[in-house]
């Protein structure tokens, strides 16, 4: 059976899709396994030992439909299932098509009127459940990912002392209303209290940098270094946002000894690796179904308030002007 799965975006929710191509790969006969994504997320999916082959999409539907179709697919699974997909399907008309239910109805009862109708399923058995006619189900392995070894990075590429063990904190987010302020960061850094890396894409650079700035200390002020000895105060940051690619970036949570993210897809990658994950929540709730996947992990978020969730994605800034979703979260944790 020649199978294609089209998922275009974006980190979080390719790595979820994981356990689909790993079950459909192991479970069906002789299945000859597709995927087709954006260009700029080819890196998540490149070093897939269960992909046959990878189909990439540019700026052009049209094109990207020209190609598939000579593929000749018995099935399509849609996990993505919007009107790109819609319009690519009909094009290909394969004989079996599976789409997946992305619940937009009930999300939107939840945004706009906070009524719960949400499943309470996550969104990997979610997925699971758009393939289960084709017989495929769920094993016991959780999400995978894959680095290739030329982005295994060395930890002797780290600064010197975080080569003994390291934190990481992923402080990029898809929207600024998932990230924490940065004067928040600053605050959990603080409580973290261990060699914390700081991972994210360039665009969180300059937050990183002023994180980093505010942990740095003169090696000749020894006055402060014995307060902070008194004090036990073990915090420094190294800031890594946009130094590495995503693969280098996984390399580097892979080898932490507990990840604090953002609803981000460095969070699902920290959960495919195991990790401890202490997971913090803006305008978005978990029970979207994005929690992190079979691993151990902390939930931190407020509460208290009722304007959460203002949406299903997020915003450039609160819309009600004052953020207490992130200002409101309390740190309220342990890491030995």
């Amino acid at each position: 059976m020649k199978v294609l799965i089209i998922r275009f975006s974006s980190i979080g929710d390719i790595v979820l899709t994981s356990p689909v191509i790993r079950t459909l790969k192991t479970q069906l006969e002789d299945c000859e396994l597709h995927y087709a994504t954006k260009s700029q997320f080819k890196a998540l999916l490149e070093s897939n030992p269960y992909l046959d082959k990878l189909h990439l999409l540019e700026d052009d539907l049209d094109e990207l439909a020209k190609r598939l179709k000579q593929e000749h697919f018995d099935c399509i699974i849609d996990l993505h299932h919007n009107l790109r997909t819609f319009i690519l399907k009909r094009k290909l008309g394969a004989k079996k098509v599976y789409s997946f239910d992305k619940l937009n109805a009930a999300k939107w009862l939840m945004v706009n009127f906070k009524i719960n109708r949400l499943p309470g399923v996550h969104l990997v058995d979610r997925y699971m459940k758009t393939v289960e006619q084709l017989g495929v189900k769920m094993d016991a392995l959780g999400l995978d990912y894959f680095i290739p070894e030329k982005d295994e990075i060395p930890v002797d590429w780290l600064p010197e002392p975080f080569r003994d063990g390291y934190v990481v904190y992923a402080i990029g987010g898809q929207h600024q209303t998932k990230r924490l302020p940065v004067k928040r960061m600053i605050e959990l850094c603080d409580k973290i209290n261990r060699p914390v890396v700081l991972l994210g894409g360039k665009e969180d650079e300059q937050d990183g940098n002023v994180v980093e700035d505010f942990f740095k200390h003169s090696p000749d002020d020894e006055l402060t270094a014995d307060v902070l000895r008194r004090l036990e105060k073990k915090a420094m940051v190294y800031n890594a946002c946009g130094k590495f690619n995503i693969n280098q970036s996984a390399s580097i949570v892979k080898k932490a000894r507990y990840v604090f993210t953002h609803d981000s897809g460095l969070m699902h990658i920290a959960a495919a690796f195991r990790k401890e994950v202490f997971s913090i929540w803006g305008n978005t709730i978990p029970a979207f179904g994005m929690y992190p996947y079979r691993t151990k992990f902390t939930i931190l978020e407020n509460n208290r308030i009722g304007c959460r969730p203002c949406s299903k994605i997020g915003y450039d800034k609160c819309p009600k002007g004052h953020f207490k979703c992130m200002n409101g979260i309390s740190f309220d944790f342990y890491i030995p």
